[in-house]
């Protein structure tokens, strides 16, 4: 039986590494094989070209740059890690995918929608994920944590506050727009909450009980 693919999306800081994490450790213990991985990254290739595009200048590359970069880095991840996770039956958790390229680069960089949806459709033929929960956090919160950790800042961290709230904004209109594989998750609650309400959700929506 194929593996199913949920993705998780939201702005710098909103907790979907952590979730990530808390999701894979429950879905293992009902007997699941899981892949955790993340965008850009996942694999050899994906993750030399994740080092391109969150280190240097905040202005380093263009968006229609970051997009192409990225979707190098998403061909590879899907065809080489991702794909063949689900037909080996596993289930795959991705800390981002294709929506965080509409909220970076088109709604928060100016690239026009129909510019990235045309490179999606080219590079993956319109691939789509099962689930994708997106956890919806005051920027400035996620900002906040994401300094309180020690992490040294990427590129987009440095965005100022207009970027991300962009990224916020477009990332709730994503999920009202494809409500049948979109979800919105309360950001601002602890983590032992947050993961009840995403496997809620991943119960309801592809497995009905876990």
């Amino acid at each position: 039986m194929r593996g199913k693919f949920i993705t998780l999306e939201g702005g710098e800081g909103a907790g979907k590494s952590t979730l990530a994490r808390g999701l894979a450790e429950h879905l293992r213990g009902q007997g699941l094989e899981v892949v955790v991985t993340r965008e850009p990254g996942g694999t050899s290739n994906a993750e030399a070209i994740r080092e391109l595009l969150v280190g240097g200048e905040v202005n380093r590359w263009s968006p229609i740059g970051e997009a192409l970069l990225l979707y190098a880095a998403r061909e590879d991840h899907v065809r080489t890690l991702i794909e063949p996770a689900l037909e080996a039956g596993k289930w795959v958790i991705s800390d981002r995918f294709a929506d965080s390229t509409l909220a970076y680069q088109s709604a928060a960089g100016g690239l026009k929608r129909e510019t990235v949806e045309a490179l999606h459709q080219l590079a993956l033929d319109g691939y789509q994920p099962d689930l994708t929960l997106v956890v919806d956090l005051d920027p400035k919160v996620g900002l906040d944590r994401t300094i309180a950790r020690g992490e040294g800042a990427t590129r987009f961290e440095l965005q100022p506050s207009e970027f991300h709230n962009a990224l916020r904004a477009e990332f709730v209109a994503i999920a009202n727009r494809e409500p049948e594989r979109c979800a919105v998750l309360d950001g601002s609650l602890d983590a032992d909450s947050l993961r009840s309400e995403a496997l809620k959700l991943v119960s309801e929506r592809l497995v009905k009980a876990i």
